[in-house]
């Protein structure tokens, strides 16, 4: 293998004989190998073999056995010698080869125990939490791109720590495959592994996000990608009025990216936060025209940005989240050509700004003189200033003023998706006297910069 391999075998005192029967077998092959967990072993005196004791649970050792790991790829091998490790060629195979950055184990076992019929329904649950499609989601053997591994933060003690896996590595968009694997019996895993993998993925689709709710942000952005309709309707906005090489401000986990990218000779998307940007290389491999860039406004290289030679530059409910909106358009001033455009959609109404507002990071809901004021101050002459989303106003005041509510309910925005398309019909006829969203175009001017 011309990639550096790990090992990584989570054991129990029931299950330290069968670990220490893989770090002998593994030992001589030269791998770097790690058991972790509790329980008396008997490993090979080898420089690659490395034991972290004392860690009780599944989910406790393999993150304890991640911040040692060096290799490239890292395989993480349950201590059950049900499984055999002359597959781990194949697992290691695809990633190898870079079409896959997690290898999952296919057991192909007939029967009808227990055991068994309990590991197949738990498989539908995963494909049903994660839209995987992966055979056997929650085998005991995979490897893993050890980056990748290691970018999901792991919070599981136990065995459920198999689930969260798939669940946080499906969600980044990470690509997942399996290949078959042999078994020489059904793997034992008990009941209690079973309900705690079970609560765990109850708990993925129902009260927590793959970020474990950490990102506030984040379960909106999601909730919103999961809008079709309504991101259709903005990304053909934003669309007529693009040129060929755009600069994004605030691409998030991509939603309107997505729809900005098609034809485009150049698309960087700047986000500041290091979780959306690993989420947009791996939404947007394969595509080289679009170029995820990590970084705050106010910090990035606009010298470099000016040199791509950008005409366009988008932001779509962005410009409300930065302290300083002047300071920022001043920069988009000074690295457009003349003629170069901004392309803006902000939240309106000051009136309105309530409890997902401050969820989500806002500074200010809009004034259509305010918006204008801070265009024309600051270097452009606003060619397109309209009101959007007349609808939507009850809504939000209800749900964010009334109610406090952190967050738009899935129903209603699922409600709302479906009216989108006869929202943006309508509203491409008539002329709104009023909107919960403001949308904007604006040239670069003549003058100094």
């Amino acid at each position: 293998m011309s990639q550096s391999l790990s090992f990584v075998i989570p054991y129990t005192p029931a299950s330290a004989a069968a670990a220490s029967r893989f770090a002998h077998v593994l030992a001589p092959r030269g791998a770097e190998v790690i058991l972790a967990g509790d329980g008396p072993l008997d490993t090979p005196s080898a420089p690659n073999v490395h034991v972290l004791s004392g860690l009780a649970g599944k989910g406790a050792a393999i993150r304890a056995a991640l911040g040692r790991v060096t290799g490239d790829i890292t395989v993480l091998q349950d201590a059950d010698t049900a499984y055999s490790l002359d597959a781990c060629e194949a697992l290691c195979r695809p990633i190898l080869e870079d079409i896959a950055d997690a290898v999952f184990g296919s057991r192909r076992i007939q029967g009808l125990g227990a055991e068994l019929l309990a590991d197949r329904a738990l498989g539908r649950v995963t494909r049903f939490v994660t839209d995987v499609t992966l055979e056997d989601p929650l085998c005991g053997q995979r490897a893993f791109r050890t980056e990748a591994l290691k970018s999901v933060s792991l919070t599981s003690e136990d065995d459920s720590v198999d689930a969260e896996i798939v669940v946080k590595l499906a969600a980044q968009l990470y690509r997942l495959t399996e290949v078959p694997v042999g078994v020489e019996a059904a793997p034992h895993l008990p009941l209690a592994s079973q309900l705690a993998r079970l609560r765990t993925l109850v708990r993925y689709a129902t009260v927590r996000d793959d970020a474990d709710n950490q990102h506030e942000g984040y379960s909106t952005l999601e909730r919103m990608d999961g809008a079709s309709n309504y991101n259709a309707w903005l990304g053909q906005r934003f669309r007529e009025h693009l040129g060929r090489r755009v600069l994004e401000i605030g691409a998030g986990i991509g939603t309107i990216t997505e729809k900005l990218e098609p034809g485009l000779e150049l698309l960087i998307a700047l986000e500041v936060d290091r979780f959306y940007v690993d989420r947009l290389k791996n939404k947007f491999r394969g595509k080289p025209h679009v170029r995820p860039y990590l970084s705050d406004v106010a910090l990035a290289d606009w010298e470099a940005l000016k040199a791509e030679r950008l005409d366009t530059i988008v932001l779509s409910n962005v410009l409300e989240h930065i302290p300083d909106d002047a300071t920022a358009v001043r920069r988009f001033r000074q690295i457009l050509p003349e003629g170069g455009r901004v392309v803006v959609l902000v939240p309106a109404l000051p009136q309105i700004f309530g409890a997902i507002d401050e969820a989500v990071g806002h500074y200010r809901r809009y004034t259509m003189a305010g918006l204008r004021e801070v265009l024309e101050g600051n270097g452009f002459e606003v060619e397109k200033l309209e009101w959007m989303n007349l609808v939507g106003i009850p809504g939000w005041f209800m749900n964010s003023r009334v109610m406090r509510r952190r967050s738009v309910p899935k129903l209603q925005l699922k409600v709302y998706d479906r009216i989108a398309p006869f929202l943006a019909k309508a509203e491409s006829h008539v002329k709104l006297p009023v909107g919960m969203s403001l949308f904007a175009v604006a040239r670069v001017t003549g003058g100094a910069r």
